[in-house]
């Protein structure tokens, strides 16, 4: 195999590893919200039935943000527009999380604020890992076979 093809066939998984370990993380987090909410309603300081619902409702969402990992994944250079798409989701979760912990008043949210800030590290990183995994594959893309 030519340099040219060892290249684009690295970027290739370089990508398929990126995202899958963000997929994989925010899968399980989805999961663990689902089914077992009361574990994490005092963290958004939550409580009772109504705390535990609003908490699988965001790891319903959660799953919902996924469902565009895994043909990526799978292809990532036949289905380039949804690595596109998955690191836009990526970007507007971090951007809405921000935005939300900057509209907390000053007192009384620690816990709140302390939470929103574990999501907003974890969205930022995985919005550089994958972004500079899709950007490899991008200029690979350009001058040679995508495998």
């Amino acid at each position: 195999m030519s340099s040219e093809g060892r290249s684009a066939r690295a970027s290739a998984w370089v990508v398929r590893i990126a995202y899958s370990a963000v997929f994989v993380l925010n899968v399980t987090c989805a999961l663990q919200f689902i089914f077992a909410p009361a574990s994490f309603a005092g963290a958004y300081q939550l409580s009772g039935a109504a705390g535990e619902a609003a908490v699988r409702g965001i790891g319903v969402t959660f799953l919902m943000w996924n469902a565009t990992y895994p043909l990526f994944v799978a292809r990532p250079c036949r289905h380039m527009a949804l690595g596109a798409v998955v690191l836009v989701q990526q970007a507007i979760g971090f951007a809405g999380e921000t935005a939300i912990l900057l509209t907390l008043p000053p007192a009384g949210f620690d816990v709140l604020a302390s939470s929103m800030l574990r999501f907003i590290a974890f969205d930022a990183a995985g919005l550089v890992v994958m972004g500079v995994a899709y950007a490899w594959l991008v200029i690979d893309g350009r001058s040679r076979r995508c495998v």
